[in-house]
């Protein structure tokens, strides 16, 4: 299965790792770190809208970040 991520795109439900939200997130200074290094080695793809979440995903061994309009708690009940 699928999960619909926006602007025509969608992750595989089994590479996810976790959905976060940006407000409660990056507040850590581990989270912030976390991303710029990830935006650095171009693993992040961005979102045209203000980002609420973010899914770090894992598939053949590359991580990616995604960034998302929608909300963790949006994005979580689409995957049930």
């Amino acid at each position: 299965m699928y999960l619909s991520i926006g602007q025509d795109m969608a992750v595989r439900e089994s590479s996810i790792i976790g959905i976060f939200d940006l407000d409660n997130t990056s507040t850590s200074y581990k989270t912030r770190e976390f991303l710029t290094a990830a935006e650095k080695e171009g693993q992040v793809v961005p979102c045209d809208e203000l980002p609420k979440s973010f899914i770090l995903t894992a598939e053949y061994g590359i991580p990616r970040v995604y960034l998302t309009e929608y909300n963790a708690a949006t994005l979580e009940k689409r995957l049930k």
